[in-house]
């Protein structure tokens, strides 16, 4: 009998994480689960833990596939994909850790509804404490894409059950060699999907170690990445919807700019001015996030950077470096 549920999990540098990871993954409550764990060529002791805790569940369908060289987690996800033989696909990263239920109440949701994809609310779990992260129900594919879009839900991989079929039969992959924003890939599936469902609840603890400064540090590389990204949405919702996400794509541009915004950083503002000035004139129409969102982004579109660096300052050292640690 095939899997009711392939979770894939890649694996590079997470001595500290991985253990609490797989031990929480091989206790899920759900039988007939497959555990692909990808070993993208981790220099450090992860592989190791992960094998220990296979040990400690012999009864568990799980499995090591090894990379002979580090490919990046998309290509280690995209391995995963084409060894999986569940009907559903989870993908869970290796830092973050799920409830014990979380497979059984997300993939008797998906039976219930007949769905191609589930959604669920999540944790933004830090050292000492963490928040509740609602997710909005949307009662259609296309609705949930917007809302994707739009910046409302969240397009990662972790908080989301998919039908296997959806990659396959629609020759859907992760972008192998372009890291920053690969979870976009999660936006194609939706749009292939005939129904969706959200359940509102929350199992996945999303570790956030980096108190100090939540906005995210962007190398070069990582901006190419996240370019790429970008354009590979806008194209592929392009051919399948001919112009009309044009919207909601600006807001996905407008959406991928706003972390620089929150840095600090004059370089990084500076770059906000520069990417997609296309999509500024769209801030205000953007009513699914909130108003403050587009107002912030609006001041910095009118040269108002001053106000823009006192926000990001406060968001940064107080909010997420003081009252969440």
């Amino acid at each position: 009998m095939s899997p009711k549920v392939s979770v894939i999990i890649p694996v590079y540098k997470v001595e500290k994480f991985i253990a609490r990871c797989a031990e929480s993954l091989l206790s899920q409550t759900l039988e007939n689960v497959e555990f692909i764990f990808v070993d993208d060529a981790s220099p450090d002791g992860s592989i190791g833990l992960v094998e220990e805790c296979m040990a400690r569940h012999p009864e568990r369908n799980a499995r090591i596939l090894v990379h002979p060289e580090n490919k990046g987690l998309p290509a280690a996800r995209n391995t995963g994909l084409a060894a999986a033989s569940g009907e559903y696909v989870f993908h869970c990263d290796s830092d973050d850790y799920a409830d014990l239920g979380m497979l059984e109440s997300m993939y008797r949701e998906a039976v219930r509804n007949d769905a191609d994809i589930v959604w669920c609310d999540w944790y933004l779990t830090f050292g000492h404490n963490e928040r509740y992260m609602t997710q909005p129900a949307y009662g259609s594919p296309m609705e949930a894409l917007k809302g994707m879009l739009s910046g409302a839900m969240k397009f990662n991989v972790w908080n989301k059950f998919a039908r296997r079929s959806l990659y396959t039969d629609n020759g859907i992959t992760f972008p192998a060699g372009y890291g920053m924003g690969e979870d976009m890939t999660m936006m194609m599936l939706f749009a292939c999907a005939k129904k969706v469902t959200y359940f509102p609840a929350a199992f996945y603890h999303y570790v956030k170690t980096n108190t100090e400064a939540f906005s995210r540090t962007y190398s070069d590389r990582h901006l190419a990445e996240l370019r790429y990204n970008i354009d590979r949405i806008e194209q592929y919702m392009k051919t399948r919807f001919g112009g009309s996400l044009y919207t909601e794509l600006a807001f996905l541009k407008l959406d991928a700019k706003f972390p620089f915004l929150l840095s600090g950083d004059s370089s990084k503002l500076k770059l906000w001015t520069e990417w997609y000035p296309e999509a500024n004139r769209y801030i205000m129409r953007n009513r699914r996030i909130s108003l403050r969102s587009r107002l912030l982004q609006w001041l910095a579109w009118k040269g108002q950077f001053w106000a823009v660096r006192l926000y990001g300052f406060v968001f940064n050292k107080v909010i997420y470096g003081i009252i969440y640690r």
